[in-house]
């Protein structure tokens, strides 16, 4: 059947990607996997060493491996002339900047496209709250404004808002919703109801 007749049944999902279309086939449980996009966000310094990570699988289930991997991909991206990398089944987006690297990575084939939409709202999320000045020092001092933008921008490797204006306010702001943890079934409804909205917007337009 044509695409859009197997879209009306649910058995593939259309994505495009740069200049090309991609189209691929899966099984309705497989595309609901997939909203799990994100496998990690790391910050690390000049010398590689971690600032800030947050895994969100257990590709790298220990901190021995988590450092590890850190280090194999800071090598690898100063080796590299380019902003994407691939290794270990992994595909790293990065920027850097002065004395500070940002890394967004998910499964071998992730589209880049999503990756990149984060590392950009995590990067200029970060420029908002550091008035531009995106520096160890400075992220170190405002440590907290930052995990909350993480928090807020992915949650359990589902993107839940990449508006960095959003995500610098949020990170801003002490209201009792932070106050402590959600509930489980809010968190989840929340979860779902925000990346659905995502990928209607990035993935089937």
């Amino acid at each position: 059947p044509s695409c859009a007749s197997c879209w009306k049944y649910n058995k593939c999902y259309n994505i495009q990607q740069s200049s090309r279309k991609i189209v691929r086939h899966h099984p309705a449980i497989t595309a609901m996997a997939s909203l799990y996009t994100i496998k990690g966000i790391c910050i690390l310094d000049n010398d590689g060493e971690r600032v800030l990570c947050k895994y969100f699988d257990e590709s790298y289930p220990t901190v021995k491996e988590q450092r590890a991997f850190e280090k194999n991909f800071f090598k690898k991206a100063h080796r590299a002339n380019a902003e994407i990398i691939m290794f270990e089944g992994i595909t790293c987006v990065y920027r850097s900047n002065v004395d500070l690297i940002f890394c967004v990575f998910g499964s071998s084939n992730e589209n880049e496209l999503i990756l990149g939409s984060v590392l950009s709202a995590l990067y200029d999320a970060t420029g908002i709250v550091l008035r531009d000045s995106i520096e160890k020092a400075n992220l170190l001092e405002s440590f907290g404004q930052i995990l909350l933008i993480i928090d807020e921008l992915v949650d359990g490797g589902i993107i839940l808002e990449t508006d960095p204006n959003v995500l610098a306010k949020t990170s801003n702001e002490t209201g009792s919703e932070k106050s402590g943890p959600l509930g489980d079934n809010k968190s989840m409804a929340r979860a779902m109801d925000q990346a659905s909205s995502f990928f209607k917007r990035t993935i089937l337009s």
